[in-house]
């Protein structure tokens, strides 16, 4: 098994860190530009509404993501706000979000969910870079339309990428939350987890929101003897992946754990226990004789495992 060399690239391999855009928040304030990039008849616009994208299908039957205005119009509707994602290859990106809970979808019109468009894996992989952008910046907008110092409406701002209050003159700006995800290891074992809603048999890495004033490494080591009562010494860094189920940011760590005996909180897991290196990799390969499986190849923590499998 061949490994990426770098955090870079391993970081880049994975689903939703593929793309291809130049994000040029530059032009975020230039309406001139703007208007110049949406006007171009080559623009591209994601449409989707909460977790669910529209795609339309080619003549071979190929599922594309990127619709031009009128296409994504016809769902959005005339009054939402297109938010600007890029440029690739001098050509503008942007996306219309759609508020779940209004509009009827036009005829020919077909939404997938995000997590089983990129399980189906037929998207073009740039395509579903841009779209993490627009679900995680459309779940923020959807939470954040009121000031959070006096309650007034905001408005938005910055091409998507800013909410300002006109009464008090807050500026808001989308969040991203951060999560550790480790493979614990122990010689030749690595620990892992069943969280209460995983489907029957699944099995992955530890993993979980880091606190405020809180350092990666100790993130790490909180979360895996607050869900697993191992103690961890050395922590090192292995890649990150946008997550955008809503929007977060998923930071790949490897754990070295210092202890073995497992005190399970059962409110945060349904199960815990070691697994040695010939059985993590049935459950990557998913031939595990007990029909257990690790998470498919779009999660991170299945290039973590591989990665453990390979001795890396």
């Amino acid at each position: 098994m061949t490994l990426p060399s770098t955090l870079s690239e391993q970081s880049a391999q994975l689903c939703f860190a593929l793309g291809e855009l130049d994000r040029r928040a530059d032009l975020r304030d230039d309406a001139t530009a703007l208007a110049a990039l949406a006007a171009d008849p080559r623009a591209r616009v994601v449409a989707i509404c909460g977790p669910r994208v529209v795609v339309r299908r080619d003549a071979t039957g190929r599922l594309r993501a990127g619709l031009d205005f009128a296409e994504a119009r016809a769902f959005a509707g005339p009054t939402i706000a297109p938010i600007f994602l890029g440029v690739a290859e001098g050509v503008g990106w942007f996306a219309l979000a759609r508020p779940s809970d209004e509009g009827a979808e036009p005829d020919g019109i077909e939404t997938i969910d995000l997590r089983a468009l990129a399980l189906d894996g037929t998207l073009p992989a740039p395509h579903l870079g841009a779209l993490a952008t627009a679900r995680a910046l459309s779940h923020w907008h959807e939470g954040h339309a009121f000031c959070s110092r006096c309650g007034t409406p905001s408005r938005v701002a910055s091409a998507g990428w800013k909410r300002i209050c006109p009464t008090c003159g807050a500026e808001h700006f989308p969040r991203t939350d951060p999560v550790v995800i480790m493979s614990v290891e122990r010689g030749d074992r690595c620990l892992l987890g069943r969280g209460p809603h995983f489907p029957e048999g699944m099995w992955s890495c530890l993993a979980g929101f880091m606190e405020p004033g809180e350092t990666i490494e100790a993130a790490v080591r909180r979360e895996i003897l607050e869900e697993a009562g191992v103690t961890v010494g050395r922590v090192d860094p292995w890649g990150s992946q946008p997550w955008p189920f809503p929007g977060s940011l998923m930071i790949g760590l490897r754990a070295i754990a210092e202890s073995e005996t497992i005190r399970m909180d059962p409110v945060e897991l349904a199960d815990c226990r070691w697994f040695d290196r010939a059985e993590v990799r049935l459950l990557l390969e998913r031939r595990h004789p007990d029909g257990l499986v690790a998470p498919p190849p779009i999660a991170i923590a299945h290039h973590l495992l591989s990665a453990f499998v390979a001795g890396a």
